[in-house]
Order: C-alpha cells, then sequence, then structure tokens
C-alpha cells in the first residue's frame, strides 16, 4: 500500500496538475498512463515551503479526440493507483451534458409540484 496522496488541483494550457503528498522525504516516484501507455514528459517539482511537491502532467494532443480519455497515476513502486482524470471531447460530451439537462429540469418540476402542493394543504 502506498503512502503517497494525489489530489488534482487545475488543467491549464493543456497541463493537469496535482499535488503529491507522501510520509517520505523521498522523491516520489509516479506512472501516468493514458491508454496502457505511459505519458512523457511527466514534471515532478518539490514544495519544500508547503511540504509537497507539484505534478505536471502533459496532455498528449493525440489524446484530444472524440469520447472520454482516462489518464491513471499509480505508485511505480507497487502499482498502487493513487489518481485519475478524464479527458472528454466531442459529441459524447453533448448528449451527456443534455441528458444531464433534462435529468435536472424533470427533478426541478417535480420538486415544484411537491412545494405548491404543500403550500395549498398548509394554506
Amino acid at each position: 500500500m502506498s503512502n503517497l496522496t494525489v489530489t488534482g488541483t487545475k488543467i491549464t494550457n493543456g497541463i493537469w496538475q496535482g499535488i503529491v503528498s507522501s510520509d517520505s522525504k523521498e522523491v516520489p516516484k509516479l506512472d501516468v498512463r493514458l491508454l496502457d501507455k505511459p505519458v512523457a514528459n511527466v514534471q515532478l517539482t518539490e514544495d519544500p515551503a508547503q511540504g509537497h511537491w507539484l505534478l505536471q502532467v502533459p496532455i498528449p494532443s493525440d489524446a484530444i479526440t472524440e469520447g472520454v480519455q482516462t489518464f491513471v497515476i499509480s505508485d511505480a513502486d507497487d502499482g498502487t493507483r493513487l489518481a485519475h482524470f478524464h479527458l472528454i471531447a466531442g459529441e459524447v460530451l453533448g448528449d451527456d451534458i443534455r441528458a444531464e439537462m433534462d435529468l435536472l429540469r424533470a427533478e426541478l418540476d417535480m420538486l415544484k409540484r411537491a412545494f405548491r402542493r404543500h403550500c395549498v394543504e398548509t394554506a
């Protein structure tokens, strides 16, 4: 079991960023993969003032494609999965957002009806 913790912070300019915390003072050894292939040019920079490491994972241009791409971050020593992030693009995203909006509208309509019924019954 790994003593590493990875927390994602943001994606900026095609680079996913996260914070790596560890009980150890040793440099963490991480493995970042996309479609079971290693991601190149991953950077890990120590921030001694904060007591953690900054992880930067460049998103390869060939990962920006239709559908969902999942990046997996693991401890290179024992293979423990520490974190993952998704990149979603294309029509898949549009369908997903429309379906989610329809669901939210239906739930809001149900809540409005229940609230109105409650107001009538308690008036």
